[in-house]
């Protein structure tokens, strides 16, 4: 597909991910048309070569390729029930949020009803990974309209995996973000285990990033942890993680399916959000398991 076959692309939603994907589109030379409720992530998609338009009813009416990047179940509801009076029959949306099936699956149904297919294409990657275009795309749906754009899709990410039945990209997600989850924390313990032990933390994510004990958290947030930049360089928020973590602990019940890591862990986000680090990136953890350190001893 070339960048003039869809018209414009539209982008719903310019929060860290959704601009930077806006951005990344301008870059590979997309029109792209975008909205937002923040008047200031409208600024920056303006600043970065989007047109901004008022609403999803107006991306609608004007694209026949549009992205999803929405932070909630109320908000998909809003913008798809606008789409579906607005789009016409034949527009693919891909909805790239971590959001319950449930959700997507209703949505699904009803964009079906007006001949819009709606593609569930969660992301695996950070903010700052989006910027780089180094985002993966847990593609499932109809195989048909994932190839159809494919080349959209490689304008804002390095990977996209057409995974099948609508929901197996959610449902890989979930497992995806069990992971980041568990690796986060295990990256902050590592590093106080070496400034522990006399380490240069600095030194010692570049050397553990470059061995067997590596894992992307390490990579991406180990060096936030090292250096405390933890508030300046968010690229996610320990509460977006936190509402992961909702999604995954209620599909691990469905699943019936134990994780020991993952549920150890979960009470150091629990500890983060509690301690002043809702808004700051995950790599905050660190703080959490240092403060550990500081714990009074125990009484005999």
């Amino acid at each position: 597909m070339s960048t003039e076959k869809w018209g414009p692309v539209g982008v719903i939603g310019l929060g860290n991910m959704g601009s930077a994907m806006a951005a990344n589109l301008v870059n590979a030379g997309f029109e792209v048309i975008g909205t937002d409720v923040s008047p200031e992530a409208c600024a920056a998609a303006t600043k970065a070569g989007a047109r901004v338009v008022p609403g999803a009813r107006e991306v609608g009416e004007a694209c026949r390729c549009i992205i999803l990047s929405l932070p909630s179940e109320a908000a998909l509801y809003e913008v798809c029930a606008t789409l579906a009076a607005s789009c016409a029959s034949g527009t693919i949306v891909l909805e790239t949020g971590t959001l319950p099936l449930t959700a997507k699956q209703k949505m699904l149904n009803l964009l079906a009803e007006k001949g819009v297919i709606l593609l569930d294409c969660p992301l695996s990657g950070t903010g700052a990974q989006a910027k780089n275009r180094d985002l993966a795309v847990y593609a499932s749906g109809d195989s048909m309209a994932i190839e159809e754009v494919r080349p959209v899709i490689d304008a804002f990410a390095r990977a996209c995996y057409d995974l099948g039945e609508f929901g197996n990209g959610i449902k890989t997600k979930l497992v995806a973000n069990l992971l980041v989850s568990v690796h986060n924390v295990v990256a902050a313990e590592a590093i106080l285990f070496g400034v522990r032990s006399g380490l240069d933390p600095v030194n010692l994510v570049k050397v553990l990033g470059d061995g067997a004990g590596t894992s992307r958290m390490l990579q991406v947030r180990g060096p936030m942890m090292a250096k405390r930049t933890w508030v300046e360089e968010t690229t996610a928020s320990v509460n977006i993680l936190q509402k992961d973590i909702n999604l995954i602990t209620e599909a691990l019940r469905a699943a019936e399916c134990p994780a020991p890591a993952f549920t150890a862990c979960t009470p150091i986000y629990i500890a983060a959000i509690a301690s002043g680090h809702a808004n700051h990136d995950p790599a905050s953890v660190y703080e959490v398991i240092e403060r550990m350190t500081r714990a009074p001893a125990a009484k005999g």
